[in-house]
């Protein structure tokens, strides 16, 4: 959905986009269309991996890797106070962590804190929306501290 579209967590049933507006990020409910407007509350969004997929497993570990590399030269550049990377296993695979969990990360990148928040996508069924909301918004009061 998301490669068919050009727009971020498309398909319907993902989390994200309900979790970031119920975590405080955002005053209302976003649809995957409005992520333009995302700058103006101050965030900004981006892929570990450019090629979209239906599932992570369908990913390379060499994809990560590089998606990782460029990630962090994207960070080095726009120089953001918080990188939060959605889903830890992304995380691991992309930054070669494999203690890493959910939350703020040892690791900065120059001045940029990063910090691992759990994947939205529904097939990350132990995560409910509500508890994703907290760990987004513990992310969010971290950032405007």
């Amino acid at each position: 959905m998301t490669a068919a579209t050009g727009h971020h967590f498309a398909r319907p049933g993902n989390r994200f986009w309900p979790v970031l507006h119920l975590s405080g990020f955002t005053p209302r409910l976003l649809k995957p269309s409005e992520q333009h407007e995302l700058p103006s509350y101050g965030l900004g969004i981006t892929n570990v991996v450019a090629r979209a997929t239906a599932r992570a497993d369908e990913l390379t570990a060499a994809e990560y890797v590089e998606g990782g590399r460029l990630l962090t030269a994207k960070v080095e550049r726009l120089r953001p106070r918080w990188l939060a990377v959605v889903g830890v296993t992304a995380y691991r695979a992309a930054f070669g962590d494999r203690k890493a969990a959910i939350g703020p990360q040892e690791r900065t990148i120059g001045d940029s804190r990063v910090w691992v928040l759990p994947n939205p996508s529904g097939l990350n069924a132990h995560w409910t929306a509500a508890t994703m909301a907290e760990e987004f918004g513990q992310l969010r009061g971290a950032a405007e501290g």
